[in-house]
């Protein structure tokens, strides 16, 4: 069942995209979406070296036989290209399949991957870049919408519009991204001509993820309309759980505070404080609007087989009213 150019080309049961999330997108985290028919991506930016890259992706051989892959952020505070290109190089020599890029143009990685045989998914929220990165060569995209998490980039567009648009305009494959937890959301994604989906939230509240349980169960609290935009004045919108920390960011905006005193909220390794501590207001928690269809949190495998006899549920719905 749904069958398409990313299943085959990724060689996975079933069109379905974990996202890299740093901290969390840990070996034994992505090991448990691809034994349940998906796959995942190793976060390099969530190491201090590119060596301790390495020992991950060793752990993974020893978690799953499955295939899996690796995010590797293409953002200026990271080191581009410098350290990014030696995460390249781990990742070439360890054999990885498949690279998930975000942040900027993939460009200086491409030759590296593309000379080793990888596939590269690259990570963006416009169709504009979108059809640069075909062009580089990428093997397929994902699309980023409007109520995604994280990262939203600056046009502001729903994926109801963003996916057909782009499967429109595109010869290579296109991911939904964002807006997806179960399986109206991903049937609906098929439909508009996306050949997988990415997930990050739905994920993000699992059993397997290397988080706090009280940040899961912030999540399964949190409805569709408790998120925001964190950083919108510095042209870098970050959607988050609407929590004290956010509540401080979005007041230094109001008052047009500096570049540095705005960064300093949500910067650094402070995502990783409520992680670990379960403290669910000092830290920024991305999270996309789907959260308000979260209402329990349960195993990765429960997630992805939920969200697949929904969508072949629903498949027989819509084939009935055709009759």
């Amino acid at each position: 069942m749904f069958k398409t150019r990313i299943t085959e080309m990724l060689g996975i049961q079933y069109p379905i995209l974990s996202g890299g999330m740093q901290w969390l997108s840990r070996a034994e985290f992505v090991a448990a979406v691809g034994n349940a028919g998906g796959i995942g991506f190793i976060t390099a930016e969530s190491f201090e070296t590119p060596e301790d890259l390495r020992t991950e992706i060793k752990k993974m051989h020893t978690l799953t036989d499955k295939p899996f892959g690796v995010n590797i952020s293409m953002v200026p505070e990271f080191g581009v290209p410098e350290r990014s290109l030696q995460f390249c190089d781990v990742v070439v020599e360890e054999g990885v399949k498949v690279v998930e890029t975000a942040g900027q143009s993939p460009k200086p990685l491409m030759p590296k991957l593309k000379d080793a045989g990888i596939k590269v998914i690259h990570k963006m929220t416009s169709i504009r870049h979108a059809e640069s990165a075909q062009k580089l060569g990428v093997d397929a995209i994902t699309l980023i919408g409007y109520g995604s998490g994280g990262h939203i980039g600056m046009d502001n567009v729903a994926s109801f519009i963003l996916i057909p648009m782009a499967v429109s305009r595109l010869d290579i494959p296109v991911v939904a991204g964002g807006g997806v937890c179960n399986g109206k959301g991903f049937l609906g994604a098929m439909a508009m001509g996306a050949e997988a989906v990415l997930m990050g939230t739905a994920f993000f509240a699992t059993e397997e993820c290397p988080v706090h349980d009280a940040i899961k169960q912030r999540l399964v609290q949190t409805r569709e309309n408790e998120t925001c935009l964190l950083l919108n004045s510095l042209q870098n919108p970050v959607r988050c759980v609407r929590n004290q920390l956010a509540d401080e960011c979005l007041a230094l905006e109001e008052k047009n505070a500096s570049f540095e005193e705005i960064i300093n909220t949500v910067a650094g390794g402070k995502g990783k404080l409520a992680y670990d501590c379960g403290d669910a207001e000092i830290s920024p928690i991305a999270c996309g609007q789907i959260v308000g269809a979260i209402d329990e949190v349960k195993s990765v495998k429960a997630v992805i087989d939920d969200m697949i006899d929904e969508a072949g549920t629903m498949m027989a719905r819509l084939n009935g009213m055709t009759k």
